[in-house]
């Protein structure tokens, strides 16, 4: 696995920029509620873990914890390395049936009904399609593109999560062709697990960035937890958004995972449907109250692109979407519209019917 988890699509450098926390808590409430801050490395990404209103040892024991779920989490869902994951993966590609890790099968059938629910543009069953074009590599460097005889040679055998059956504890699987790669939903379980765990240490207010994707819970000493969303052109902020109560955030960009050969650009989020990159979209928001199904939503609504983000996100119950295609325009439904604050002009903004 190197430094990077098959789970990732955001290297860790980008963190401190794809959706950073703008934080405007004042000095007097902070000193009321003291803000404790932690850092974390998993997922491939910086981890970044924010409690307010604690006292520094019951943050400590958080961190903790925390840590030792992220590490396990981070052995776990490897879809390249042994572990539960690959044992399964090595069990498909063999046609035997085995019995289902623990570990594992919760985040199997989540993944299947998301992906049902996404049409199947969310769909953890191409990693051989991941493998092919080389985003499974931490170290991913420009490289030539795989030959389109390749790619058909695989889409044609149709390789998707739902050709993964569970009978009880038991797995089996029809299709060789799948290999199980939980990189668009797998930072969004973990995410979601640490907030349970968070909650159930008795913590109200606290947040949970992984490399930008994140879920807040509470509020930052009375104020709204400020999230910033990347320009997909650049390094700079598009739009602001606050967040309080319990919501996650997610973001899924052709900038996180790319390479250049030849003057062409080729990003990480592959279509299920040709084995290429998708076309159409630069970067794709989603706000919704757990983390799992915003992270797959993320990926589907960049597949789906500008013509059928609003049918996908209807299907999948997501409310807040905001979509920059690849001419720079903007297509959100209006409560998203009033949630979000452009930071900059954008030559066309698309608005929706309600979700």
């Amino acid at each position: 696995m190197n430094t990077r988890l098959s789970l990732s699509r955001r290297p860790a450098a980008l963190a401190a920029i794809s959706a950073a926390l703008v934080l405007l808590a004042s000095s007097g409430c902070s000193r009321q509620l003291p803000s404790q801050y932690f850092r974390l490395l998993s997922f491939g990404t910086l981890v970044e873990l924010e409690i307010i209103g604690v006292d520094q040892k019951k943050a400590r024991e958080a961190y903790q914890s925390l840590q030792e779920d992220f590490d396990f989490m981070h052995r776990t869902w490897h879809a390249w390395e042994p572990g539960p994951l690959g044992r399964v993966n090595q069990a498909i590609a063999a046609g035997r049936a085995i019995a289902a890790p623990p570990s594992v099968l919760p985040l199997i059938r989540i993944s299947q009904d998301l992906a049902r629910k996404s049409d199947y543009l969310f769909d953890p069953g191409i990693g051989k399609l991941v493998e092919l074009w080389g985003f499974h590599n931490s170290d991913l460097k420009p490289h030539a593109p795989p030959s389109a005889e390749a790619i058909a040679a695989i889409v044609g055998q149709h390789p998707s999560i739902r050709d993964v059956h569970l009978d009880g504890f038991h797995l089996s699987c029809d299709n060789p062709a799948v290999k199980l790669d939980f990189g668009a939903i797998g930072k969004g379980y973990g995410i979601d697990r640490a907030i349970e765990r968070l909650k159930a240490l008795g913590i109200t207010d606290a947040i949970v960035n992984a490399g930008g994707d994140l879920r807040a819970i509470g509020s930052r000493a009375g104020n709204p937890w400020r999230i910033a969303i990347r320009d997909p052109d650049g390094g700079g902020i598009f739009a602001l958004l606050s967040v309080t109560g319990d919501e996650s955030v997610f973001t899924s960009g052709n900038y996180e995972r790319n390479f250049t050969w030849e003057g062409k650009f080729f990003h990480h989020i592959i279509d299920p449907r040709t084995g290429y990159p998708a076309v159409g979209t630069a970067s794709v928001t989603v706000l919704h109250p757990d983390a799992t199904t915003a992270d797959a939503a993320a990926t589907a609504l960049f597949v789906a692109g500008p013509k059928d983000w609003y049918r996908i996100a209807r299907q999948m119950g997501i409310k807040f979407v905001l979509l920059i295609d690849t001419e720079g325009e903007a297509y959100m439904n209006p409560a998203m519209q009033k949630r979000v604050e452009l930071q900059k002009p954008v030559p066309k903004i698309h608005v929706s019917k309600p979700l």
